[in-house]
């Protein structure tokens, strides 16, 4: 993908950090990055575009839309993230315009003005904390369903535990801009709460030193921002931060304290970390007036120098919510399922069951099948149409950025009729097609069907079959439980049963790994999603549930039901790749 990031900053700011950081992931991934800001200070690989975003008339806004429509247009850019308020009011309106996904990463609290209580430039959007996405939706009304915490990543391979140093004097070091109300902040640390004659105390950060901190040179050391910040931390007795500073000094075990514009939640610990998270280390709050306790800082600071290291338990909940990795494993999948919604396209999933010859003999009571004749001509139009089948192992190889730039389409049939070897299977090798087929392992006909509803009794394929189509490397297998119960009727233990041993039979019965399983009748529920994750299987797929993106849910993935009264037309309309856009809008007609 083509993924633009969008900050507006006149220094180094969190924001910038976190963007540059997910960007350089994303690049690893595949991705071709591209930056819009008033300034980008941070070392990257991507395409850095200038833009005074930070210039807020009404016509320099429209200048600022004029030229991002360019910046998109000419870059193919696929999803812009903006990651700041002056950034988003103008990238919103370009995304309109071009019908360019847009998603938001909110860093902090948003001014309130009668304009911007009536709208919030989100998108789909991620706040930093819980404190941010509960003063979205409560005082800006914003939907809850589109505001979700995502904290802001870290690179996890970047911080060691360091060693408590030893110095002559302990080491005090404190990090953040010296502009706004951070500068305000460190200005009463270093009057009110810190004994500047018996510490050595570094401030890491701010593009000027203000006048007013003239006082202090001889007896503090100013770095300004600095490269080599951990190198700092590292040789810290105590860090004092808030937002990505504290998180980074705590995955190196240092002793810290989180103050920030909003809070000073003190020494971080086991019994003040959940606080900490929830105001993103002190940078948010609430709406309520604070008034900041220097006592009570000047005490914690005394006290965090009493200690050593980081209690384990504190590392172990940054690392469980800040891995880079895992945010970026989300992020892709917001980009993804953002353009399939902007779009209205996503790789379809075509559900069969069985290809038959004569009605008359062959068809049942369901209607679950199609005659060769139909298969034959669905096969010719996915050829003439430029479509790729593939199966699930193809598509867990192809990167998510890659998976529009071709036609892919996944044909999986059901339950493992004998005709699919006798009629599909011969088909598919004449066009040189890839299936998924879902195998019900523990039986030879369509037991559940003929006891339940005194249907024709239809056999399933047998091993010489199964490994011809195997060998053929056309064919991918799946699951489909034992005896194809509905899984939300069963126990847990008969439901594990019938997942995990049927999985196990395939598998040795085959020499194969199942990449994917499909629920019976697509009954489904939270527990069966559960079990189908823990047997093994990286895919689930449903039938008439699920979002209308792939990705959204690996575990409950729609397919588009191919049955005897479709015509070619319909055919074609439900391969197309909007097909469950319209789909999902008229059930949601008849919820109405």
């Amino acid at each position: 993908m083509n993924i633009l990031m969008a900050l507006s900053q006149l220094e180094v700011t969190g924001a910038e950090v976190y963007a540059v950081e997910i960007g350089e992931k994303l690049i690893d991934r595949g991705h071709n990055l591209y930056f819009v800001s008033d300034t980008l200070t941070k070392k990257n690989r991507g395409v850095y575009f200038p833009l005074a975003f930070n210039k807020r008339n009404i016509f320099q806004r429209l200048d600022q839309i004029t030229k991002l429509i360019k910046i998109i247009k000419q870059n193919k850019i696929d999803v812009v993230h903006a990651h700041s308020r002056a950034s988003a009011w103008s990238t919103e309106i370009a995304c309109k315009l071009t019908k360019t996904p847009f998603i938001t990463t909110v860093h902090g609290m948003q001014h309130v003005s009668k304009h911007r209580k009536r709208k919030q430039p989100i998108g789909y959007g991620y706040a930093v904390c819980e404190n941010i996405q509960r003063d979205l939706i409560e005082t800006f009304d914003v939907d809850p369903a589109i505001i979700k915490v995502l904290r802001n990543g870290i690179d996890l391979t970047k911080f060691k535990i360091s060693t408590p140093p030893k110095n002559s004097k302990k080491v005090i070091s404190i990090i953040g801009r010296l502009s706004g109300p951070k500068a305000d902040i460190t200005y009463n640390l270093l009057s009110n709460s810190i004994d500047l004659d018996n510490y050595t105390v570094n401030i890491i950060g701010g593009k000027d030193i203000p006048e007013r901190f003239d006082r202090f040179k001889d007896r503090v050391n100013f770095t300004g921002y600095i490269d080599n910040v951990y190198e700092y931390m590292a040789n810290s007795d105590l860090v004092i931060g808030a937002g990505r500073v504290a998180m980074e000094s705590l995955l190196m075990g240092r002793p810290t304290l989180a103050i920030g514009e909003a809070r000073e939640i003190g020494l971080i610990d086991i019994d003040t970390v959940s606080n900490a998270l929830a105001s993103n280390f002190g940078d948010v709050g609430d709406r309520t007036p604070h008034d900041f306790d220097w006592d009570f800082i000047r005490s914690e600071i005394d006290h965090g120098m009493e200690l050593e290291q980081t209690p384990k338990e504190v590392i172990d909940l940054i690392v469980e919510n800040f891995n880079i990795d895992k945010i970026v494993d989300i992020l892709e999948k917001t980009y993804q399922r953002e353009w399939v919604r902007i779009k209205k396209y996503d790789i379809p999933v075509i559900m069969y069951h069985r290809v038959i010859q004569d009605i008359d003999t062959e068809s049942g009571k369901h209607g679950t099948y199609v005659t060769i004749d139909q298969f034959r001509d669905h096969m010719k139009i996915l050829k003439d149409g430029g479509y790729i089948p593939i199966t699930f192992e193809d598509l867990s190889l192809i990167p998510i950025h890659q998976r529009f730039e071709k036609k892919y389409i996944m044909l999986t049939f059901d339950d493992g009729y004998i005709d699919n070897y006798t009629y599909a299977f011969p088909i598919l090798k004449e066009f040189g097609f890839k299936a998924v087929i879902y195998l019900v392992s523990d039986r030879i006909y369509n037991k559940w069907d003929v006891d339940l509803t005194d249907e024709k009794t239809f056999k399933m394929m047998d091993l010489p079959m199964l490994e011809q189509m195997r060998d053929s490397g056309l064919i991918e297998f799946g699951g489909h439980t034992l005896s194809h119960p509905r899984l939300s009727k069963l126990s847990d233990d008969e439901m594990k049963e019938e997942i995990f041993k049927d999985k196990e039979i395939t598998e040795n019965k085959l020499n194969i790994k199942l990449n994917s399983f499909a629920y019976p009748y697509g009954d489904l529920d939270d527990r069966a999603k559960k079990l189908v994750g823990e047997a093994g299987y990286p895919y689930g797929v449903a039938t008439d549930s699920g979002s209308y993106c792939l990705s959204d849910d690996l575990f409950e993935i729609r397919r588009i039901g191919i049955f005897p009264t479709i015509t070619n037309f319909g055919y074609k309309r439900k391969i197309h790749g909007n097909y469950n856009f319209i789909k999902i809008k008229r059930e949601e007609k008849k919820k109405k």
